[in-house]
């Protein structure tokens, strides 16, 4: 509908400041917005055969002008993006561990494993205090880091705390909150 619009626009432009132009046109088959460019038409040729016997030597030359990232060595680590990685893989770990053994209690019947809530709770409690404590913390501190990262990022969703230094300063308050909850519940 606009194309015709500007067709018809270009015609009636055409033949108003032009009149011989008009007929010059339609005899040669240019288009009304060509005619209607007038001198600032301009004509490109189009290449109809290869003019290499190797298109991808062409190919293989271009590669060689494009920009290359910098490699990520060169860069400052950054708490949005040490942030952001921790988060991913805390939340993979976690996930991966529950599911790792919930499939291992699903089978232990079978297996011949004791993973009951007893045998888990007894073996537990045969390890040393340190073994206990650090077990503990090697399993709190990616869960509290995960839960308030995941709390940040929902304050983000409203629309709050994205400014650079908020985002600093919300990282570095993840990572105290989640050190300092982790070992308090190490040694609970």
């Amino acid at each position: 509908m606009i194309s015709q619009k500007v067709a018809q626009q270009s015609l009636r432009r055409l033949a108003v400041q032009q009149p011989y132009a008009m007929r010059w046109s339609l005899m040669n088959s240019a288009t009304p917005a060509a005619v209607a460019m007038g001198r600032f038409m301009q004509t490109r040729q189009a290449a109809t055969t290869s003019n290499t016997s190797d298109p991808t030597k062409i190919l293989a030359q271009q590669r060689l002008n494009r920009p290359v990232s910098p490699h990520l060595t060169i860069y400052r680590p950054q708490i949005t993006w040490i942030g952001s990685s921790f988060h991913r893989i805390t939340g993979f770990a976690l996930s991966g561990s529950l599911y790792l053994y919930a499939t291992a209690y699903l089978a232990s019947p079978l297996l011949g494993w004791h993973l009951e809530s007893a045998s888990v709770a007894a073996a537990f409690a045969a390890l040393p205090i340190v073994a206990k404590v650090l077990l503990k913390g090697v399993m709190a501190l990616p869960f509290t880091y995960h839960c308030f990262n995941g709390v940040r990022h929902l304050v983000w969703d409203l629309g709050r705390g994205i400014t650079n230094q908020q985002v600093i300063k919300s990282g570095w308050t993840v990572v105290g909150l989640s050190v300092l909850s982790a070992l308090a519940l190490a040694f609970l």
